[in-house]
């Protein structure tokens, strides 16, 4: 991971292709208070992505929900852009992982307010977290939360079990309601 000299305190900007953006604080565009961050492509071809981002240990959330969340601000994002959050075990292992490019962040807009909401496993290491650009463009971020929360709030986890049963079926595979093939 390359740290730059322009990203925020406890801030690094990392990525795919981080020489093709560049970070820093804005005092002219913010959401409140005095400074927000900002992630920007040097460049119309700019190149892969980059991140502005954190890691944590996780043993303060160990077996919580976790929300981390943001307003957003974009200008002329043409790929995608977003919140994202990775839960890791000490072996590398991905236990959790959402960047939100199920629902990115396109084009030119306002100020508007997203998260991204992990559970944190009990096996877990690190919390990794921060926000995206993938490809030209300009994005803001300003008034950061990291909350745990309660199970009344959803997951956003894009490796979910999504399309998954909540019992195993057909386990005697006397279920043949699929194709059945006869030789």
């Amino acid at each position: 991971m390359s740290k730059t000299s322009n990203a925020p305190s406890g801030w690094i900007m990392t990525g795919e292709s981080p020489y093709d953006y560049e970070t820093g604080l804005d005092n002219n565009i913010v959401h409140s208070g005095n400074y927000a961050a900002y992630l920007k492509s040097k460049h119309e071809k700019a190149r892969g992505f980059a991140t502005l981002m954190q890691q944590i240990k996780a043993d303060h959330y160990r077996g919580e929900r976790v929300r981390f969340s943001a307003f957003v601000k974009s200008v002329d994002v043409r790929e995608a852009a977003g919140l994202w959050m990775r839960i890791d075990h000490s072996s590398g292992e991905v236990l959790a992982f959402d960047n939100m490019m199920d629902r990115p962040i396109k084009g030119t807009n306002e100020w508007n307010h997203f998260s991204v909401v992990l559970d944190i496993p009990v096996k877990s290491e690190v919390i990794a977290f921060g926000v995206l650009l993938n490809g030209p463009g300009q994005i803001w971020i300003d008034e950061l939360g990291f909350e745990m929360v309660g199970d009344d709030v959803p997951v956003t986890d894009q490796r979910a079990t999504e399309g998954l049963s909540s019992e195993p079926v057909n386990l005697n595979f006397e279920d043949n309601t699929a194709t059945e093939k006869t030789n």
